[in-house]
């Protein structure tokens, strides 16, 4: 498989995993706010919105390829 090839697989390969890490990161935010962990909460829902920003990211990327 040639590079531009094998890297756009790997690119819509990032791109599903890396929305299942962000559902993933929301699950939990909704999980340490149940549990009173507000502080946790925040910082996974930070990470959350950082991995999604990501996406725009990973969508530019694969029109290039």
């Amino acid at each position: 498989m040639e590079d531009t090839a094998k890297l756009k697989h790997l690119v819509e390969h990032w791109f599903q995993h890396n929305d299942q890490h962000a559902r993933t990161f929301d699950e939990w935010a909704e999980r340490m706010k149940a549990a009173g962990r507000d502080d946790v909460a925040v910082e996974l829902s930070h990470l959350s919105r950082a991995t999604r920003q990501l996406d725009d990211v990973l969508k530019r990327l694969e029109r290039l390829l």
